[in-house]
Parts: structure tokens; sequence; C-alpha cells
């Protein structure tokens, strides 16, 4: 994995901002994108832009054998059985949202469990909230440990036989923890309840295999792992899918519609309505070749090494308060004494230098921690170790500036 030739790709990291060359800590957030992704978008909007199924001709011919053969790409990136468990949706947030609404609501009742954790993203919160709320069911949180992981024995002690729910990020985009999904699978399913899984923070950066997982949904994201915005999937497993109904209606999915009533295709496009994400399909299916090219596997070693890199530099700093357990993917969230997170983003953008400052979507967690807000430095493929020594040196000069200065 040749760390440059791999930046040769990516354009938008070949530029200055605020007179310095740009370092980008932000994929956490969002990914950039590569050449060929680009291209692919590019080549389907300028040669074959059309829709797709219904029509006979040739561009859409070939705009549907996009659409279905980027399905067909994700199938093999997660390993599941069958693209009829793959569902393209806007994001991992309209993925999990659609079993909330769907699923949960159709199948929970008063006195029925929800589990979750104190690390969720907010897009692994509310819906269950609100599915809590609409059906009587009670929302449990797993503690965490000191460090920010999950202990299974807290795992256990939080699922019970009324737990109908489990669902759990497999990585925080907080602290960087990886989560053992498929222990905690187990446990679930032990108990009689389904597993659901917020993949946008770990499929992009490991190998997922669903099947391995044992889980019973899984949600990710396109534009994290160098697709593009406004594309992502649903994995479900095939009975489960075909017992939920749509949770979008119109176009596409439907079989026949009769004055009163309508019948829905099979799956996959019975949850697929209107006008599908053609271009972020396509975007997505060269996305997957690329990562697929360089390796999950190298990816995962190439972030764990920057990750403790920067564990390693970034605690010579005196004052700063770093977040997580020591293993941990490719995240790195801290504070500096004295110092408000949006201050510290502020001047290290004023030196080229992108990193993420709030609560990251993450409110209980933050109160969980203590804190108001938090900065976030997010490593991906494409980082290097002298970008870590960048991000250390603003950070010392931002330290040095607020203590003089105040």
């Amino acid at each position: 994995m040749n760390i440059q030739d791999i930046r040769e790709q990516f354009p938008i990291l070949h530029q200055h901002v605020n007179d310095h060359p740009l370092v980008y800590l932000d994929s956490a957030a969002t990914s950039q994108k590569p050449i060929s992704v680009i291209e692919a978008l590019n080549n389907y909007y300028r040669q074959y832009n059309s829709n797709v199924h219904r029509g006979v001709h040739t561009l859409g011919t070939k705009a549907t054998d996009g659409y279905e053969g980027a399905r067909e790409k994700v199938r093999k990136f997660i390993n599941a059985k069958s693209t009829e468990e793959v569902i393209f949706t806007r994001g991992a947030t309209t993925s999990l949202n659609a079993v909330a609404s769907s699923y949960a609501r159709a199948n929970l009742k008063a006195g029925d469990e929800i589990v979750i954790t104190y690390m969720e993203h907010h897009a692994n919160i509310i819906p269950w909230q609100q599915v809590a709320k609409a059906t009587g069911a009670a929302l449990k949180y797993i503690p965490l440990t000191e460090d920010g992981r999950l202990d299974l024995e807290d795992v256990k002690k939080t699922i019970t036989a009324n737990t109908k729910i489990v669902s759990v990020m497999q990585v925080s985009n907080v602290l960087g923890t990886i989560n053992p999904i498929k222990e905690i699978a187990k446990i679930a399913h032990e108990n009689g309840a389904i597993m659901v899984v917020d993949g946008a923070q770990s499929t992009p950066h490991m190998k997922v295999d669903v099947q391995d997982l044992d889980c019973d949904f899984f949600a990710f994201s396109g534009h994290k792992m160098c697709g593009p915005t406004g594309i992502g999937v649903l994995y479900g497993k095939k009975n489960l899918l075909e017992n939920m109904e749509p949770f979008e209606f119109g176009g596409e999915m439907i079989d026949f519609v009769n004055l009163q009533d309508s019948t829905w295709k099979e799956l996959p496009w019975k949850l697929e309505a209107g006008t599908p994400i053609i271009a972020g399909a396509i975007g997505l299916g060269a996305a997957i070749d690329f990562l697929d090219q360089i390796g999950m596997e190298n990816i995962e070693a190439h972030e764990h090494k920057m990750a403790q890199y920067a564990l390693e530099r970034m605690s010579e700093i005196n004052g700063i308060t770093i977040y997580g357990p020591k293993e941990r993917a490719g995240v790195v969230t801290f504070n500096i004494e004295d110092v408000h997170p949006h201050d510290v983003a502020t001047v290290l953008d004023a030196e080229g230098i992108a990193v993420r400052a709030g609560h990251h979507c993450a409110q209980p967690l933050m109160r969980y921690l203590n804190v108001t807000a938090t900065a976030r430095a997010s490593f991906y493929l494409y980082n290097t170790e002298e970008e870590v020594d960048k991000l250390v040196s603003a950070l010392i000069k931002t330290k040095e500036y607020f203590t003089n200065v105040f």
C-alpha cells in the first residue's frame, strides 16, 4: 500500500487552504473521492443517463446494468447471501429509520424492550425513541466502561427476555471503539431479539461480513467510503425483509395497482420506491472497486497505525484529554484544557488542517463524558504520519496562543 500513489488518486487533497497544504482529518464526517468515482459519475451523466428497469432502449438497459451491477458489488463487499438482501437508500440514517418505522413499529408492543448504548449516533437513538413512544416499548442503554468500551457482562445484564431489538454501532464515531458485534448478536439472539448494526463508521475502514456477524440488519453510507453523497445501503436477512411492509410507496415498488389496493414487487425492489439513486449506486460501485483494489485489510492496518501514532504524539501535549480506548479505529477525539473545541478547530483551519468540532451527533455520549463538545481528528487510507505531525504542531501552537492571550 503506497500511500503517495493512493493520494494521487484524490484531486481535492492537492490544494492549499489558507496558504497551507490541505491536511484533511475529517473522514469520519465524509471521505474524499478518488478519480475513479468522480469519472464513474461523470461517465453516467455524459453517456448513458437514463431511468432504470422500465425502459427497453439502449441507455435504459445500460443504466439498469450499472445500477444492478452495483448491488452485486455491495453484496460481495459485505458478504450478503443474495442481492435480494441489499436495499439502496439515501444513507445509514434512512436505513436505520426504515427498520424502526417499518419493522419495529409493526412488531413491538408495550412491555417490550429496545436496547442501545450511550455511544450511539443520533441516527441510532432518535428513531428508537420514536418507536418507544409509539409502541409503549422501553428504551434501555448498555453502560460503558471507563475508557469507553462495552463489557459483555453489562450487555448480558441489559438484554433480557423482554428485549426485542438490540441496535449498536460497530465503530464509534467519537471514541473509535470497535464493538464486539458478533458476540452481542449472539446474546441478542439467545434472548429472542434481533440485532441491528450501524455500520457507518466500520464499513469504510475494515472488512465487514454480515453472515459472520450474524446481524439481522446492517446500515451504512456511501459517502464515508469514497462514494457519493446521498447513497446508502440497508442489508437485512431475507425473511425479515420479506415480512416488512414498504416504508415508502409509489412507482418502481409496485406489482399491480387497483383502485382500492395494490400489491408489491419482490425484493429488493419493493423497498425502493420511486426513481432510484442511480448515479449514487453506480458511484458506490466504483468506490467498492477502488477499496477492493487496495484491500480492506491494508486499509484497516494503515488506519490502526495512524491512530496509534496520533495517540502517541498527541499524548505529548500537556493539558490534552483524549477520549476512548487505546485500541481503536482511526478516530481521535480530544479536548485541550481551557480552550473550546470550536476555537481549536478554527485555529487548525487557519493552518490548513480540517478537523470536526462539536457534539458529533452524540449528545448523550457528551453528557456521559461530562463535556459539552470535543474536537475530533479522523483518519483514512490517504492520511500520513507527516500530517499527524502537522496536527500536533498546530495543537501546540493553539495551546500557546490561548495561554498567552488569556
